[in-house]
């Protein structure tokens, strides 16, 4: 978890005092806050050793932010001080650095984000192909970002080890801003029936361990101000197994601290689009607490889940959209009963807004690039 660790210093590019070992072994990007000026580089060594990150806005580098704590899950922040630039920066643990990384600072004019559900191993590095040449700024996701805990060699934070692995490039020149899904958290095999012991780890000690996100980290919010944009990740999946050893989430009923959180969330946002992120189909979340959640939902400008393996857009009553998002297309079409739109092709979304526009775009896109489904969203009043 990103709160453990002492508050890292940004100097001018002077000598620094390594005495740590540890060969760095993977790069990725995330933000730690809910302030966009601020980046946190992330990586991996395999001894414990200090963390030291040179950027700058060109290759030359010039300053540093740096903690002399030994660890070996490094996550080091740094201001992002201009926008429309590029950003050059070098990871150090010890004896060892990594060579010159960049992504691009946030935009003033065009700003274009990825929503990809399920990534949980399901795709090849081909699969991305699409998402790539969409040179998105930001990734966030619909929850299943690895397929469990427990696979031999992939066992608690390896899993996510592995996932950066998968696309080692896209990690580390794009921020990646995960919620939480079911297998996020798998420990063992479900099994037909609840077993003697927990399934899945409620608290996500590993997810919240490997990624430094806002607030909790299996909830937070995150805002990009100058395009008028909230996103408000929540932690509901599999809801129907709450209170048995399959249970997956933190609490939701309306009496719980999680939906006092987000109706207050919801009802602090004045940003003009709002979206709301889950891991659960919203017929589950409407019956299970008699429409609670919805009340609160609608206030938004979208709510978009990962649960299914399709693509589906539907209008809830009041009219919010509602959208199903999943790297992987071949799973049971269970389509929402408003669905407007419906594909089993493997998919995720992109958001593309303009600077001082009232309107955005939101797309289904294949992995092959195809646009399968395209809407515009106005501000909220």
């Amino acid at each position: 978890m990103f709160s453990r660790f002492l508050l890292f210093i940004i100097t001018a590019a002077l000598p620094v005092s390594i005495s740590y070992g540890g060969g760095i072994e993977r790069i990725w990007l995330t933000h730690a806050t809910n302030d966009p000026s601020k980046i946190v580089i992330n990586w991996e060594t395999d001894q414990p050793g200090n963390s030291l990150v040179e950027f700058g806005t060109t290759i030359e580098l010039g300053q540093s932010a740096s903690s002399d704590d030994p660890v070996t899950l490094h996550h080091v922040e740094i201001p992002l001080a201009q926008r429309d630039v590029i950003y050059y920066y070098r990871v150090k643990s010890g004896n060892d650095h990594s060579e010159i990384a960049s992504f691009k600072g946030y935009p003033s004019k065009e700003l274009r984000i990825a929503i990809v559900g399920d990534w949980g191993g399901f795709f090849k590095k081909e699969d991305i192909v699409s998402l790539v040449k969409d040179d998105v700024h930001l990734i966030v996701t619909a929850g299943d970002n690895v397929s469990n805990l427990f696979q031999p060699g992939k066992e608690g934070t390896k899993a996510y080890s592995a996932l950066i692995d998968s696309s080692h490039e896209l990690f580390r020149s794009t921020p990646l801003m995960p919620i939480l899904g079911n297998h996020d958290r798998q420990l063992t095999p479900r099994g037909p029936e609840p077993p003697a012991h927990p399934v899945y780890d409620i608290e996500a000690a590993a997810y919240r361990e490997f990624f430094a996100l806002p607030g909790d980290e299996w909830k937070w919010h995150f805002d990009l101000p100058d395009f008028d944009l909230r996103f408000i990740a929540l932690d509901l999946n599999h809801i129907s197994d709450f209170g048995n050893n399959w249970q997956t989430c933190h609490a939701w009923q309306p009496d719980s601290e999680q939906f006092k959180w987000y109706t207050e969330t919801m009802a602090k946002s004045t940003q003009g689009f709002v979206f709301t992120l889950m891991n659960e189909k919203q017929t589950q979340v409407k019956s299970f607490t008699k429409g609670a959640w919805h009340e609160h939902f609608r206030k938004g400008s979208a709510l978009v889940t990962g649960f299914g393996y399709f693509a589906d857009r539907a209008e809830l009553d009041g009219g919010l959209p509602y959208y199903n998002t999943c790297f992987k297309g071949n799973g049971a079409a269970y389509i929402d009963s408003k669905s407007k739109f419906h594909s089993m092709e493997s998919n995720y979304l992109l958001l593309t807004l303009t600077d001082g526009a009232p309107t955005m775009k939101v797309e289904f896109k294949s992995l092959q690039g195809e646009v399968l489904d395209s809407t515009t969203l106005a501000k909220r009043p």
